[in-house]
């Protein structure tokens, strides 16, 4: 007897995982948004509390300054022909000692190959914070998110790396004021360009 499987969109696909719902405090709930047009990528850790009970990507302060980094409105930001917002992990992980925790591991090795390597051609792809940094410049990362994100230049026209845009990084900003100097003005003339 033949079957005939009809396959999920895989956004759709995607938004019914549970691969790890037992090892979420508040359960799964997949936070992302991206089409096949999407020209952008943006690639952060995972989604925080706020984000989680909202179900919208980086809507809290941290988007808010990734928004004002970017130089678009939220329109042009959640329309996913422009961005494909794909975290590390697309569940809220809960809360460590210092903040929240890491995303978990079992997300971008299982859906991030089938997500950029068919579904979204994106011509940038923004690295926010060391996780995706890690995952995806590997032995190219600089020994500290600093050292990379320094040597952004080395990464480009594929990877743009950033540090996370979270109020909690204002002192990592005012230790390092060439980042607002010179990487966020290239940031935004990418990102002009390719929308």
């Amino acid at each position: 007897m033949e079957m005939n499987l009809v396959k999920l969109p895989l956004l759709e696909e995607i938004r019914k995982c549970d691969v790890c719902a037992g090892d979420l405090p508040l359960g799964p709930r997949p936070v992302l948004s991206f089409s096949s047009q999407s020209g952008i990528a943006i690639i952060g850790q995972a989604p925080g509390r706020k984000v989680h009970e909202s179900g919208i990507p980086w809507d809290d302060p941290s988007g808010d300054r990734l928004r004002e980094w970017l130089g678009v409105a939220r329109e042009e930001f959640y329309d996913p022909d422009n961005f494909a917002i794909v975290p590390m992990g697309f569940c809220y992980p809960g809360k460590g000692k210092s903040g929240d925790l890491p995303p978990r591991p079992e997300c971008a090795p299982l859906w991030h190959p089938r997500i950029f390597g068919g579904d979204v051609a994106a011509r940038l792809t923004l690295l926010v914070g060391s996780y995706s940094q890690a995952f995806y410049l590997g032995d190219s990362a600089g020994e500290t998110l600093t050292e990379t994100v320094r040597n952004y230049r080395e990464f480009l026209p594929e990877y743009l790396p950033l540090p996370h845009p979270s109020p909690r990084n204002n002192i990592w900003m005012k230790k390092n004021p060439w980042f607002e100097a010179e990487v966020l003005s290239v940031l935004k003339e990418s990102v002009r360009k390719l929308l």
